[in-house]
């Protein structure tokens, strides 16, 4: 199929009409919640669509997708849970496509006095006493701060002093209200203003770790498969990609 025939086939899906009184229902990645209420906006303004996010942890959303969770479309941070979800028949294959990659970050608060210029090596001073990243057993960006502090070889070194979040953005809370002196957490997270006004980050090399492939899928349950393929298809225009890049997310490819 050639690029010019996928571009209208995609317009036509965004563009097509849709019952404006029913409600989309989203559960989103807690490492979008900077950036969502703007996509979300401009999606109801181009369809009239109204559309509901809720925001956690992947692996949670997983299981209360496979418990009967009422959502119509999962964006996950973790390709692996959408894989699991069309494996079971809770999600429909052919709807899954990459929306981003996560990007890690190290974040500190200012009063903390730490020199993040080492980035993950620098959590090895004696005075980082705790450390927040997302729980690794249902967070994907836990599992990759586990693995880029394995790759840096100080996960042994550091281990004891780690403090899990139910999801990334509870790991920012513990560090940006000073239960934590440090966290490691999605890059995105720390482009927030109160993130930013209250502390420093300095990001992880990506390959420092596996990639977060981000991927997005409609539930089999949805009521209306054609308006949820309809938010994807916005969600993975050349607009939106421009604004989740700026807001620290790297290319879905």
């Amino acid at each position: 199929m050639g690029r010019r025939l996928i571009v209208i086939l995609a317009a036509a899906l965004l563009y097509a009409p849709v019952d404006a009184s029913a409600q989309l229902t989203v559960a989103a990645a807690s490492d979008l919640q900077n950036v969502m209420p703007t996509i979300v906006q401009r999606y109801e303004q181009t369809t009239g669509q109204k559309t509901r996010v809720s925001f956690g942890s992947s692996g949670q959303f997983f299981s209360q997708i496979q418990n009967g969770a009422p959502f119509d479309l999962f964006l996950s941070a973790d390709e692996s849970y959408v894989k699991m979800l069309i494996d079971s028949g809770h999600a429909v294959g052919s709807s899954a496509v990459p929306y981003a990659s996560g990007r890690l970050a190290v974040w500190s608060r200012s009063d903390r006095g730490l020199n993040l210029s080492k980035g993950l090596l620098g959590l090895t001073d004696p005075q980082v006493r705790r450390i927040a990243i997302a729980n690794p057993e249902h967070a994907p960006y836990g599992r990759a701060a586990v693995d880029a502090l394995r790759k840096a070889g100080i996960y042994d070194q550091v281990r004891s002093r780690l403090v899990l979040g139910e999801n990334v953005a509870q790991a920012a809370q513990f560090a940006q209200t000073g239960n934590a002196d440090a966290a490691i957490i999605a890059l995105s997270l720390t482009r927030t203003p109160s993130m930013l006004v209250a502390g420093t980050s300095v990001e992880v090399p990506p390959d420092a770790y596996a990639i977060i492939r981000q991927t997005g899928v409609v539930l089999t349950r949805a009521p209306d498969k054609e308006r949820a393929r309809q938010f994807l298809a916005f969600l993975t225009s050349p607009d939106i990609a421009a604004i989740l890049a700026a807001s620290g997310f790297g290319s879905s490819r």
